[in-house]
């Protein structure tokens, strides 16, 4: 996108423009995340997959967003986000 821009084209006495304009592939899920069920206590993945490889992604629960901490790991190969749970408590529903 950072590419789109006037272009020029000049041999001295004359100059030819052209307008550039780079357009975003948007990003997709190519597998979105499953539901899943963990015994208290336990750790769980959630994975979803994405088409354009190292997109920025932003975990959620429910409307609040999720930081890494003891609780919560991030993990991006590519296009597979991973968040990891650990210790889920019910309240992690």
């Amino acid at each position: 996108k950072s590419d789109s821009d006037t272009y020029t084209c000049d041999i001295g006495d004359a100059q030819s423009r052209a307008k550039l304009v780079v357009q975003e592939i948007p990003v997709l899920f190519k597998q979105e995340l499953q539901n899943e069920e963990a015994k208290e206590g336990k750790q769980i993945k959630l994975t979803c997959e994405l088409s354009k490889p190292d997109t920025p992604v932003k975990w959620m629960k429910g409307d609040t967003v999720l930081y890494a901490s003891e609780k919560y790991e991030f993990k991006q190969h590519g296009t597979v986000a991973e968040l990891i749970i650990r210790d889920v408590k019910s309240v992690d529903s």
